[in-house]
């Protein structure tokens, strides 16, 4: 084949032939869809068109994105998308009811790479995901072209090591959402049921399969015809489609430029408006604390300092925030900063006037918040929840409804540490450390890791080693304001009896 045939432009004759072929091509598969789904959108109908012709020419690409039908209602059109889908692509197989081991041998038959259906994909994720742990690696890897997974295999009286290709078009169908693992390598359909204005024709295998092996056939012609420009294609991607959305879009986009027409517009239409919808999903528990907290140190009067206490009385004050019922109370300060953890961020002890307290510095914030939340006009947040509604903010000491419980150090003058609970003050005690400042900041440390009744002694161990306090003092401390271990470095507080001293 000649240097021009391998060209992904339209100026040579071949090409302007395989571009008005093409564009028919596809013009009657997008009409055959939708005869029979309800779409959310032109631009799933579109997504949904091209996805079927990219499963043709699997040699063709590096990544292959899985079209997922989701919806949060059964009824809703999934499994007749995947029936309807199933007459159109090579070698369909539904993989609902076969074996993982079924699958690796199909995806890995010299015959041709089947395209898997699979239907009700929330029970591989659901309670009892440990069954189809395989299945998981498929979908999770596959979506690149010579990937593998090892497995071992028996023969005989000997154990052989084997790598099955994984690499393979798939189609799912499920209720609710996918793990973010697989839903980003995803682009995503969200169904719906049809509302009383809605309409399609019933589908019928038997009366629609001569139309169907028709449009097949002429697909199977087309990708032949054109495996080389698609092999060389490298498409423009729209703005705001980028990273791993581009992987997804770039089969699709290929082929709508080489089909000319209108699809490439359509395509790159189809593309931006569903990376963008995708976006407005709900962001992980991380991100929005990252995003609520931008919220309240830029637009409330806070400074440039917060203490652990006053930010979880904010973040409880905001509207909307799931932060004061997070797992049926209100998060902790323990909670708080194992959430920021894997983003560096820290407390540490700062002055707050005259007293110190454990807190979070706003220039700690900055570099999470430009890798993990978008811009925003005026250098703001765009906000995960609403703004905090006027006169909801919280100064230091108080305690918003909702909010977690304060805390009252060992006659100190230590500021109110929140925490799930109250300890008893403790009176006519015997001093753990040589001076005051230390047993105030051990104190606060020890109320700000209490979770219910308990402390873990291990997160006061690394959170003093990070303040440079005496490790040695937390035990002795514990005793001395009535904790008790029950096991496994778990210590629970033992309230005294008729508000006397603890011994």
């Amino acid at each position: 084949m000649s240097d021009q045939r391998t060209r992904a432009t339209c100026s040579t004759a071949d090409h302007d032939v395989r571009c008005v072929y093409g564009a028919r091509l596809l013009d009657a598969i997008h009409a055959f869809l939708g005869q029979f789904i309800a779409y959310p959108s032109e631009h799933a109908h579109v997504a949904h068109t091209i996805w079927i012709v990219h499963t043709h020419s699997m040699s063709a690409w590096v990544s292959t994105p899985r079209l997922a039908f989701l919806s949060p209602e059964p009824e809703s059109g999934k499994s007749r998308a995947l029936e309807v889908t199933e007459q159109l692509v090579p070698r369909p197989l539904n993989s609902f009811s076969v074996t993982s081991a079924y699958l690796f041998r199909s995806i890995a038959d010299e015959g041709g790479l089947p395209t898997l259906l699979y239907d009700e994909v929330d029970a591989v994720f659901g309670p009892r995901a440990g069954e189809h742990e395989d299945l998981r690696a498929l979908l999770n890897s596959g979506h690149r072209r010579y990937a593998k997974v090892g497995r071992c295999e028996v023969r005989g009286n000997t154990i052989v090591q084997k790598e099955w290709p994984v690499y393979a078009a798939v189609a799912l169908a499920g209720l609710g959402a996918l793990p973010d693992t697989l839903l980003s390598r995803s682009i995503v359909i969200p169904m719906r049921r049809r509302a009383p204005g809605e309409s399609v024709m019933p589908f019928r295998v038997r009366d629609c399969a001569a139309e169907a092996d028709g449009l097949r056939s002429q697909l199977e012609q087309w990708a032949d015809f054109a495996r080389d420009e698609l092999v060389c294609a490298r498409p423009a991607m729209p703005p705001g489609v980028q990273d791993r959305a581009a992987d997804c879009w770039e089969p699709l986009l290929a082929i709508a430029d080489a089909v000319g027409g209108d699809w490439p517009a359509l395509a790159r239409e189809a593309a931006s408006a569903m990376v963008a919808n995708a976006r407005q999903n709900p962001p992980s528990l991380g991100v929005q604390l990252l995003a609520d907290i931008r919220l309240i140190f830029e637009k409330t009067d806070v400074g440039t300092t917060l203490s652990t206490a006053n930010l979880i009385g904010e973040l409880c004050g905001l509207d909307e925030s799931r932060w004061a019922e997070l797992r049926g109370k209100a998060i902790t300060p323990l909670g708080l900063a194992r959430l920021l953890k894997p983003y560096s961020i820290f407390p540490k002890v700062l002055r707050f006037g005259p007293s110190e307290a454990r807190g979070y510095e706003r220039a700690a914030f900055v570099d999470a918040w430009q890798r993990y939340l978008p811009p925003s006009s005026g250098g703001g947040v765009t906000p995960v929840t609403l703004e905090t509604p006027s006169g909801c903010a919280v100064s230091a000491g108080s305690q918003q409804a909702g909010a977690v419980m304060e805390v009252t150090a060992v006659e100190t003058d230590v500021p109110a540490v929140e925490s799930s609970r109250t300890v008893t003050p403790v009176t006519a005690v015997t001093p753990y450390l040589d001076d005051g400042a230390g047993e105030d900041r051990i104190a606060a440390l020890i109320a700000e890791h209490t979770t219910g009744d308990e402390v873990d002694a291990l997160d006061l161990v690394d959170a003093a080693e990070r303040d440079g306090l005496p490790v040695d003092a937390i035990w002795p401390a514990l005793e001395h304001h009535g904790w008790r271990v029950i096991g496994g470095g778990v210590y629970r507080h033992a309230p005294p009896l008729n508000g006397e001293a603890v011994p």
